[in-house]
């Protein structure tokens, strides 16, 4: 066993990231299908049916025609995997030459390639690229009218917050407490409460 054996599956695993990814950016199964269908569109009328001992030709008169037809068909579906940009095009011809198979090409292979052919050249129409990434859409929000880079949002200055302008706290003095205790007292006898004792016995 060699050294490298172990690194199979994650190289296995990277290869078929790799293949998702290819596959993603193109119309791949529409290809596929107009590949597929261009097989037996070109394969039957050439094709003999062996029953036994009695051999069934299948030819047409059209059998140039029946291998164009499904070479053409083939050469699509290469070009909508590796030209996606010819995608509307591919797809239009794929529809047009099944149709065209119906008569030519023993109902367009047995209606086996006819019906590949028209779903893979309906899905080449219907394509679309994917939309762009994330990153892109949050850098073109940044921008203002014209491409010119929008303002940034004010910041008020720590002067100018509305928290500045509110009043400190009102503090009391000393001699304002609540409970009297720091207040100085009055022994002029001219106060008829203070510290809870009667002016005259002050006076007095």
């Amino acid at each position: 066993m060699s050294a490298e054996t172990p690194a199979a599956p994650g190289q296995f695993t990277r290869r078929r990231l790799q293949f998702r990814a290819w596959r993603g950016t193109r119309p791949f199964w529409a290809g596929l299908f107009v590949m597929f269908g261009g097989l037996p569109i070109a394969y039957f009328p050439y094709a003999h049916l062996q029953i036994g001992h009695l051999t069934l030709a299948m030819a047409t008169t059209a059998g140039a025609g029946s291998l164009i037809i499904g070479v053409l068909l083939v050469v699509l579906g290469f070009s909508l995997w590796f030209q996606k940009h010819v995608r509307t095009f591919a797809g239009v011809a794929a529809i047009l030459l099944a149709l065209v198979s119906i008569p030519v090409s023993n109902l367009g292979g047995f209606l086996i390639g006819f019906l590949f052919a028209m779903v893979g050249g309906a899905l080449a129409v219907s394509w679309a690229p994917g939309a762009p990434p994330e990153p892109q859409a949050v850098v073109e929000d940044t921008q203002g009218e014209g491409g010119t880079p929008a303002a940034a949002p004010y910041e008020a200055a720590p002067h100018e917050s509305a928290s500045y302008y509110e009043a400190a706290p009102y503090e009391s003095a000393p001699h304002e407490s609540a409970d009297g205790a720091d207040e100085p007292k009055d022994l002029s006898g001219t106060s008829p409460v203070s510290n809870g004792a009667n002016g005259r016995h002050s006076a007095g």
